[in-house]
């Protein structure tokens, strides 16, 4: 192992300036290298798991990003309290920020990533465009022009012709970026993308582009060093996306051409090597899935999320390179020297509800279950608090095979045992992803969810009635002994006679319904009857957490908290209560960034009226009638639970 404390640029000790997944991958080889850690946190992250990893920790900060992990002077005071030599930036927050690596190199820190110049150079879509156009890298039809009014941008859509790609200059990660099928569209598209864009970036500039018909998005891996070697690490497919963020990602691109390969790794080294580019950064291209002409899109002056597919295929450890090209030391491979080892899919584990049009999930993780032969980045553990600050990626699940048919399959049983309990993910509906025909034959563009979601995710009936009958069996043989209280305890099963099964019925509540079942006990046969005339026998390895009126449970990634109770407990006097229309509600936590309306005002139904922001996605809420507002419960800034009043509508007829 070299000894990075006597490199060019001594290395010592990292302070890793972020939080969760990346912090935590960045610090386990910073200690498998023996160097020394420091994590830095804000309120929410107080007892979080990267701060709990590292060697030492300091607060920058309250909860909000803008006055923490963004906070150039509280993470440069911090290395200086901490005696730190280095400064990781991991990704997102200020990865991609040229203003902060200056600012680390002035004050004698060792940046772990590209030069200042480098950065600013790929910082704007537009400049990043124009400098790829000039060194002869084909780009997609568009417009990248100064004037930014609303004017000139319809123009240019028209011109360029529909349907078209609005796209934020400054950022990444599908924020700010619209889809604009007709002219009707153009104006209010180009609102919501310049508003999400200021919010994300600090910046509404836009560019537009051609929209490609049936897209795939691939990317290339490269390293460089100051000694002028540029190397890359092969490609990845990242076509399967939502709302413009990836979902799934996998090393190599499936059904690729080599000339295709060939063209993407020449273009993305001459981009590389026009703006000498050192450190870890990725190229990405976007190409129409019938052709073989791949254009570029943009380039990453950071470390990808979708990293570890490229190390799993390589066996290199890419925050290592980081490190040592920082320290002043030369890549420790040639081109010739790297080799590709089979094949790995990543998936990306969010907490948001997929069957809830994907709302964010908060809460506290009461127990997470780690699978065997994958690869598990993750920055939670039981007994994290999963909030509403950040972004809503908490894993992500890697598994790798000698080809691509076995990493898929490895893939989905990680995903079988994969579970956290007292926070929604979208596990489940990744698992369903990995099983769909397109995705295993890996003919993949970005369409592939809406076409195989069309209507929306729920869960597969059949997984769901397993899983109930797992849920109510375990929580029916429990009951005897989960009452401490003597005198309240009773035998939920019913014994109806030798020769015939004990019983009991339970009432079930979960989050995709209600349920009445019976369960049926011998000795060694546990069966589940459920009211539509099906038998379900359980016995299934279920993760399961009971408790007197409650139970969680955990099956093929798919997870329920249920309320349950004997049926002959069942209250029946509780009616539920209908939608009000004359109100709007929050839908899920989170802040409230604007209102676009009054008090008194007159407004159609579908009328844009509050803003918000949960995990750095922004939710514009209607009206869900015509009328007038009668009052605002809510104000800009203000942080709201998922279900708390926003806006009452006063009907016009009764005035």
């Amino acid at each position: 192992m070299i000894d990075l404390a006597i490199a060019p640029r001594p290395i010592r000790s990292v302070l890793v300036a972020n939080r969760g997944e990346i912090a935590c991958r960045v610090i386990r080889t910073c200690k498998r290298l023996g160097l020394a850690t420091i994590a830095v946190y804000s309120d929410a992250d107080a007892d979080a798991l990267h701060v709990r990893d590292a060697d030492a920790a300091i607060r920058i900060g309250p909860p909000a990003a803008a006055q923490s992990y963004l906070n150039v002077s509280a993470i440069l005071d911090a290395a200086r309290r901490s005696g730190a030599d280095a400064i990781h930036p991991g990704y997102g927050f200020l990865s991609e920020n040229a203003e902060f690596a200056k600012a680390c190199r002035d004050a004698g820190l060792v940046f772990i990533g590209p030069s200042p110049e480098a950065i600013a150079a790929m910082g704007s879509k537009i400049e990043a465009k124009k400098l790829a156009e000039a060194a002869g890298v084909a780009t997609v039809p568009g417009y990248l022009g100064d004037d930014q009014s609303l004017g000139r941008l319809v123009r240019e859509a028209e011109n360029i012709g529909y349907p078209v790609l609005i796209k934020a200059s400054a950022g990444g990660g599908g924020r700010g970026m619209r889809r604009v099928a007709e002219a009707a569209d153009m104006a209010s598209a180009l609102q919501s993308a310049k508003a999400e864009a200021r919010a994300a970036f600090g910046s509404d500039a836009v560019l537009l582009e051609k929209l490609v018909a049936n897209p795939r998005h691939l990317e290339v891996q490269l390293v460089g060093d100051e000694q002028g070697n540029l190397v890359h690490l092969f490609e990845r497919d990242c076509s399967i996306q939502r709302n413009n963020q990836k979902v799934f990602e996998e090393a190599p691109a499936p059904h690729l051409p080599q000339h295709v390969r060939e063209k993407l790794y020449e273009r993305a080294l001459r981009l590389g090597r026009t703006i000498g580019y050192t450190c870890a950064g990725t190229v990405e291209f976007i190409m129409d899935a019938g052709g073989d002409e791949p254009y570029f899109l943009e380039m990453n002056t950071r470390l990808q999320v979708e990293h570890p597919v490229t190390e799993a295929i390589t066996g290199i450890d890419l925050v290592e390179w980081q490190i040592r090209v920082a320290a002043g030391l030369p890549l420790p491979a040639r081109q010739e020297e790297i080799r590709l080892k089979g094949h790995a899919i990543e998936a990306r584990i969010a907490a948001e509800r997929p069957d809830r049009d994907y709302q964010p999930s908060t809460g506290t993780v009461s127990a997470m279950y780690v699978p065997r032969g994958a690869r598990l980045d993750t920055g939670i553990a039981e007994g994290s608090e999963v909030g509403l600050h950040y972004d809503s990626m908490v894993a992500k699940l890697i598994a790798h095979g000698p080809d691509r048919d076995v990493a898929v399959a490895n893939l989905t049983a990680a995903l079988d045992e994969f579970a956290v309990l007292g926070v929604g993910t979208n596990a489940a509906f990744l698992r369903d992803c990995t099983t769909r025909e397109a995705f295993i034959s890996g003919e993949l563009t970005t369409g592939f969810l809406a076409r195989e979601f069309a209507e929306g995710w729920t869960p597969p009936a059949a997984s769901l009635k397993q899983l109930r009958a797992e849920a109510a069996a375990a929580w029916a043989t429990a009951q005897p002994t989960i009452v401490d209280d003597p005198w309240e305890r009773r035998s939920a099963f019913r014994v109806t006679s030798s020769g015939r099964p004990a019983k009991v019925e339970v009432l079930l509540s979960d989050d995709f319904g209600e349920v009445a079942v019976t369960v049926l006990k011998r000795p060694g046969d546990t069966r589940v009857a459920f009211d539509d005339g099906t038998t379900v026998v359980a016995g299934q390895p279920a993760l399961i957490r009971v408790a007197p009126s409650e139970v969680e449970a955990a099956l093929a990634a798919l997870v329920i908290k249920a309320r349950a109770s004997l049926a002959i407990d069942a209250t029946t006097d509780v009616a539920s209560e209908g939608a009000d229309e004359n109100r709007l509600s929050a839908p899920l936590p989170g802040v409230v960034t604007q209102l676009f309306a009054v008090p008194g005002a007159v407004v159609e139904k579908g009328e844009s009226l509050v803003q918000m922001e949960a995990m750095k996605l922004i939710h514009t809420l209607t009206a869900p009638r015509a009328g007038r507002i009668a009052r605002f419960y809510c104000a800009v800034g203000e942080t709201v639970a998922a279900g708390a009043p926003l806006v009452d509508i006063d009907s016009l007829e009764e005035e």
